[in-house]
């Protein structure tokens, strides 16, 4: 079994103001209520509307809040590395290959 992807989901609740830690590379979806997001090492502030994406940094703070009498579904996924991709695409070649010679062999 190998990880595709993984997503998780907070709610955002008017007037409220989260603070998160990103850890890995992640994609972050809005739905529900624009967000106001707020990045570490970026001098620009970002207002997602709902269907808006943005991408997140390794180890980058992040600060989001919702504006309005509506909550705000936040959906984080995180998708693996390109390289990460590619070091499966290549271990799954060379198992596919080591499979063909192995199937021909005969063992005594």
């Amino acid at each position: 079994m190998r990880e595709i992807s993984t997503s998780v989901t907070f709610e955002i609740k008017p007037g409220e103001t989260v603070p998160m830690r990103i850890t890995r590379s992640t994609r972050l979806s809005v739905c529900g209520a624009a967000v106001w997001a707020t990045r570490s090492n970026d001098t620009e502030d970002y207002w997602l509307t709902p269907g808006d994406k943005l991408k997140l940094r390794e180890r980058e703070r992040l600060w989001l809040s919702v504006e309005g009498d509506r909550p705000a579904q936040i959906v984080f996924t995180i998708v693996p590395r390109t390289d990460q991709r590619a070091m499966n695409w290549i271990a799954s070649g060379i198992g596919r290959l080591a499979d063909r010679f192995r199937s021909s062999w005969r063992t005594v």
